[in-house]
């Protein structure tokens, strides 16, 4: 955690943030240690610290996204890979089409894949519309919140799906990459979005297909 932001974290929240660290080394146990652990937990902090609307769930945030990290990590080291493919859906805010795909491929797949998703330029939140959109499928996306894609996140993926970040998004030799092109959701009406989700459910029906991941109905 930078000195800055040390020093405007309130008691709550170094608390919170203590109390993360001791679940993430019990989910890490014999895999990563406590200096490891900390150090994810409080650079992942420190990604949300700047556009955070809600301080108070900073340090939830930060928790996820370390776990995420340490769970990407392990896979790149070999330490912990059980052989379900890895997807990686960006886009430039994380905040509509790569949040909607995600949705629909965690949906589908289950348990059968890993799924994250990213951004180049991390938004403040997840498009209002796009939620209510995915709501009409029954697939809920509101505890999903815009974050930035990381090495370690990239280098784990088998496959990075690319839907508009252009020569931001990250390349890695190896890796099945697709570009998606669709309409960037972004200020538009729900009505408006229903054609790009509709398109991104089918996209990820057929990669799942290709996955040989049997989608779940």
């Amino acid at each position: 955690m930078s000195d800055y932001l040390r020093a405007t974290v309130t008691l709550d929240q170094e608390l919170a943030l203590k109390t993360a660290a001791v679940r993430l080394a019990r989910d890490f146990e014999g895999v990563y240690g406590t200096e490891t652990i900390e150090r994810f937990l409080h650079t992942s902090y420190d990604q949300f610290a700047g556009t955070a609307k809600v301080l108070n769930f900073l340090p939830l945030l930060a928790e996820r996204f370390a776990k995420q990290r340490l769970t990407a990590l392990s896979r790149v080291e070999g330490k912990a890979h059980d052989g379900r493919p890895a997807v990686l859906f960006l886009c430039v805010h994380n905040a509509g089409r790569s949040q909607m795909a995600l949705g629909f491929f965690e949906h589908y797949a289950g348990d059968a894949a890993v799924g994250w998703s990213g951004g180049s330029e991390p938004g403040a939140e997840v498009n209002p519309a796009a939620i209510e959109a995915m709501r009409e499928r029954q697939i809920d996306i509101s505890g999903e919140y815009p974050k930035p894609w990381t090495d370690e996140v990239v280098r784990a993926a088998d496959v990075v799906i690319t839907m508009g970040c252009g020569d931001a998004c990250p390349v890695f030799p190896g890796k099945r990459y697709e570009e998606w092109v669709l309409d960037d959701p972004a200020g538009k009406a729900v009505a408006d979005i229903r054609p790009v989700r509709d398109e991104i459910e089918r996209r990820v029906l057929t990669l799942l297909d290709e996955l040989g991941v049997p989608a779940r109905r």
